[in-house]
């Protein structure tokens, strides 16, 4: 019984649709993979490359993500020398942030 039980699960998930990232969500990844990811774990799972580099997964248990828009566009500066310096356009910001949405 919890054999079939156990397979009907996996046929409900497997039929349920996936959502499908928007633009914003997929330029921010691409952001993401090409700006953060050698340090930071930008995935639901992975740790980070560099230890003391928070997972994005984790950054809402931080910061309310909306409020990270002013320190993107201001340019984020850390205590550590590994961190570029770094400031985002308006358009980056949005991509970033609705991506990072996606890890909440």
């Amino acid at each position: 019984m919890r054999y079939l039980y156990g397979c009907l699960a996996i046929a409900i998930i497997m039929a349920t649709p996936a959502k499908a990232a928007s633009p914003a969500e997929q330029r921010g990844l691409v952001f993401a993979k090409t700006n953060c990811a050698r340090c930071h774990a930008i995935d639901r799972f992975s740790p980070s490359p560099l230890k003391i580099s928070p997972p994005f997964r984790d950054l809402h248990r931080r910061y309310k993500i909306e409020t990270l828009a002013e320190a993107f566009a201001e340019g984020i500066y850390t205590g550590h020398p590994t961190m570029p310096a770094f400031q985002l356009d308006p358009d980056q910001i949005n991509d970033l942030l609705a991506f990072m949405k996606t890890l909440e």
